[in-house]
């Protein structure tokens, strides 16, 4: 089992309401490219959180900066390394494989509520993980900007046409 389906799994098994978003959600979209990484919004709820972190570190995750994890599931903490860090994510790697990155957004940008109920579950390997909507990929990745994230807009749209209903 790789990183990645073991933290899905272990974010599963402690009730955390999480999307995948980004590169990751990208591929299992249907766009076939390389990427690395897992970006997850996760429940920022400190309870859920927390639990969220305690997933990472289950799956044999570590962060990528050294700081206390939990601090993560602080909100006045992850404020404060927004303000004055720039943090959008919390990034974790896995030491046994450190091409497997996972990023924690450390702000909704887009509601959890909104993403989760247009997300659906999709195979990843063993198990299932909640990807984020095709319209909702598209919209985070436009507004990302970069020349990897408009390609990816542009690609998961022509996906989105050929699909029956046929509009992204």
């Amino acid at each position: 089992m790789n990183a990645y389906e073991l933290l899905f799994r272990e974010l599963d098994a402690r009730g955390v309401r999480y999307v995948l978003v980004g590169g990751l959600a990208v591929v299992l979209r249907g766009h076939v490219r390389l990427t690395v990484d897992a970006d997850l919004v996760v429940d920022l709820d400190p309870s859920a959180a927390r639990r969220a972190v305690e997933a990472a570190l289950a799956a044999g995750f570590r962060p990528l900066v050294a700081v206390d994890p939990f601090d993560f599931a602080n909100p006045a903490r992850r404020a404060e390394w927004i303000a004055e860090k720039g943090l959008a994510v919390f990034s974790w790697f896995h030491p046994d494989d450190p091409l497997r990155v996972v990023d924690y957004f450390a702000t909704e940008p887009i509601a959890l509520a909104e993403l989760w109920q247009r997300a659906e579950p999709l195979a990843y390997l063993q198990t299932r993980v909640r990807v984020a909507s095709i319209p909702d990929l598209v919209r985070l990745k436009r507004a990302a900007g970069r020349p990897q994230d408009l390609e990816d807009a542009e690609r998961l749209e022509a996906i989105a046409r050929r699909r029956p209903g046929g509009s992204p």
